[in-house]
């Protein structure tokens, strides 16, 4: 694989996510769970896919269970619980596995564009690629969507043609 595009990811609520029909697009891949302390993060996320969809940067969330047994609902459980909650409209994965021996093939790829300590070691771990399809910048669970960093990061991201 030589790019985020050559990957296609199963959808929460059935078929895929091809990530090929978003080439040339920024996107940010980020590991969730619905039980964890860092959940809230998931309106900072919302606001991110509001404000930047206009900006082509298509959001991303991939539900794991890898981390503290914190995302254990079915793919319809957890569609409800991110749209009740949060209003999540963006893009979401199927349930699946980022570290292990399962782990989907996009987050092996994400480990390996990134280097041994942008593997997930948490839930919300975000992965930034630019338009080009390479990993532009990773962030670890405590950096917040709606931060300085993350919205340099994202603009920048953008604004690279």
């Amino acid at each position: 694989m030589t790019s985020v595009y050559d990957f296609t990811l199963p959808a929460l609520e059935g078929g895929s996510i091809n990530l090929g029909a978003l080439r040339g697009k920024p996107l940010l891949i980020v590991n969730t769970a619905s039980k964890c302390g860092f959940t809230p993060q998931y309106e900072g996320l919302q606001a991110i896919w509001s404000f930047y969809r206009g900006s082509d940067l298509t959001v991303i969330g991939v539900p794991s269970n890898d981390f503290g047994d914190q995302e254990p609902g079915s793919d319809a459980e957890i569609a409800t619980f991110c749209s009740r909650n949060y209003s999540v409209t963006f893009p979401m994965a199927a349930r699946s596995h980022v570290r292990g021996d399962q782990t989907l093939p996009l987050f092996r790829w994400l480990t390996q564009e990134g280097g041994f300590l942008s593997r997930p070691r948490w839930n919300f771990y975000k992965y930034l690629v630019g338009r080009d399809g390479r990993l532009a910048n990773w962030f670890v669970s405590l950096t917040s969507p709606e931060s300085r960093r993350m919205r340099l990061a994202i603009e920048r991201a953008i604004l690279d043609h």
